[in-house]
């Protein structure tokens, strides 16, 4: 019996790719997280920006509690059993009337995992529609093959490398629209992307990228994992990292340094070009 999805969903997700909305918190408390973070924008400059947004949980304790939200990862084991670990955290934010956008890709190509069936959740912490530029995914297109991506670098490319793919069918392109506090969960292969921020607010979305069975393994990089709910994974070189005691715990914000060099390694290996993020 699922725990939070419907049996509609779960099948959506396998047939589709995604599953959108889901209501995991109240507006209000979604709100509550869009002030903390931009408090600790402000106050952690360096710990915090355009340039250092992966794996945030592992220094703010009020994104470490969504990583583990109960309804959030409910959901997860609805789609993948109990024995639950994160891969890692990134920080979407496009700020007002900006031209950042998300090109078509998979997330599933520079992950460096031996598998691509795996979810990732997308919580909304602001409005993230039309104007100001929410997901948009190529219904179905998980039933295929990781296609080719071409490292563009654009500018106001937010992917690492700027990866992209030329030849989408966006005739069944399906745009997510998300009030805050509800989340859209999609497969790691769904080809999907992003539009401009054409409104007058910030569109901040918090991507749990991504929760993993211990059926998948790391085969690029180091095994670096946040263990959630279950069975610990029992990875002979594993790493688990540890949860923040309270913000920038410096045990766990020297964790991310290394984590966060990882994830570069992984990301951009084979890469001729490398950016700060």
């Amino acid at each position: 019996m699922p725990k939070v999805l419907t049996k509609d969903q779960i099948e959506q997700y396998h047939d589709q790719g995604f599953i959108s909305p889901v209501r995991v918190i109240s507006e209000k408390d979604a709100l509550s997280i869009k002030t903390q973070l931009e408090e600790a924008e402000a106050k952690y400059p360096d710990e915090i920006n355009s340039e250092s947004r992966n794996n945030l949980h592992l220094s703010f304790t009020f994104l470490d509690a969504l990583a583990h939200n109960t309804s959030i990862v409910d959901a997860i084991e609805d789609l993948i059993g109990p024995d639950i670990a994160l891969w890692a955290s990134v920080m979407f934010i496009k700020e007002p009337s900006s031209k950042q956008f998300v090109s078509w890709h998979q997330d599933a190509t520079y992950m460096g995992l031996d598998s691509f069936e795996f979810p990732t959740p997308w919580i909304a912490l602001s409005p993230s529609n039309l104007e100001t530029g929410c997901m948009t995914m190529i219904s179905g297109s998980h039933k295929f093959e990781i296609q080719k991506h071409e490292d563009t670098y654009a500018e106001n490319n937010i992917l690492t490398r700027g990866q992209a793919i030329k030849s989408v069918d966006q005739s069944k392109a399906v745009d997510l629209i998300l009030r805050p506090g509800e989340m859209s969960i999609h497969h790691g292969a769904i080809i999907h992307g992003s539009q401009p921020n054409k409104s007058n607010q910030r569109r901040i979305g918090f991507s749990l990228q991504s929760y993993v069975p211990p059926s998948i393994k790391q085969v690029v990089g180091r095994n670096m994992w946040t263990h959630i709910r279950g069975q610990k994974r029992d990875d002979i070189d594993g790493i688990f990292l540890d949860r923040p005691k309270y913000n920038m715990d410096p045990i766990t914000v020297s964790q991310r340094k290394i984590a966060e060099e990882n994830i570069s390694e992984i990301l951009y290996k084979g890469a001729k070009l490398k950016r700060k993020y």
